[in-house]
C-alpha cells in the first residue's frame, strides 16, 4: 500500500500560508513542485486560482485547472484556510 501523508486541516500553528504542490506541466511552468503561498484569511479555490494566474500568467487559463485540498478533490467554492495543502494540476484523460 502506498504511503499517504496524514490528512490535516489548516491550523493557526501552520501560520498564515498554504503549502502548494504543483504537478506535471504546471510544475514546469511555475518552475517548482512546491511553494509556500501567503494566505492570511480563509478563501476559496476560485480565489486561489485567480491569484495564481496573476502571479504565473503562463498557466492561464486557470479555469481549466483542478485542485485538491488536503488530498481531497475540491470544487472552486471549497473553503481554503491557512495551513491547508493545495495541489494544483491539469485534468487528465485516459485513452
Amino acid at each position: 500500500m502506498p504511503a499517504r501523508w496524514p490528512r490535516r486541516r489548516g491550523t493557526a500553528a501552520a501560520g498564515a500560508a498554504l503549502r502548494l504542490v504543483f504537478f506535471a506541466r504546471i510544475a514546469e511552468q511555475v518552475g517548482t513542485r512546491e511553494q509556500t503561498w501567503p494566505w492570511a484569511e480563509p478563501g476559496t479555490g476560485e480565489q486561489l486560482l485567480r491569484a495564481l494566474g496573476e502571479r504565473f500568467p503562463q498557466i492561464e487559463p486557470v479555469s481549466r485547472l483542478k485542485l485538491a485540498v488536503n488530498q481531497q478533490h475540491a470544487r472552486l467554492d471549497t473553503r481554503i484556510v491557512p495551513g491547508d495543502e493545495v495541489a494544483v494540476f491539469e485534468p487528465v484523460t485516459g485513452g
